[in-house]
């Protein structure tokens, strides 16, 4: 397993949809040139919305279990402080 594999999943998220635009441009720019009364280059950016919609679903989910984890952590380390360091 990838320990950093979380990290690449918010980097993905963010760096996917500029890669989409470039990717769509190019191949609207294709179709503009090569059939501009037939319009495919739609079906394309259909394939790289979803594309970019499930990248940030997976970096939210990401972000959401980090700051569950980090918000568990922070209210162990309170209960800690209060009560714990008395029972040790």
């Amino acid at each position: 397993m990838n320990p950093l594999k979380p990290a690449q999943e918010v980097l993905d998220a963010v760096v996917f949809p500029f890669k989409a635009l470039g990717i769509l441009a190019l191949c609207a720019t294709i179709n503009w040139m090569t059939a501009p009364g037939h319009w495919w280059v739609q079906w394309v950016a259909l394939g790289l919305g979803i594309a970019t919609v499930v990248k940030i679903a997976r970096a939210l989910k990401v972000l959401f279990i980090a700051g569950a984890l980090t918000a568990l952590a922070v209210a162990a380390w309170h209960w800690w402080k209060r009560r714990g360091a008395r029972l040790a």
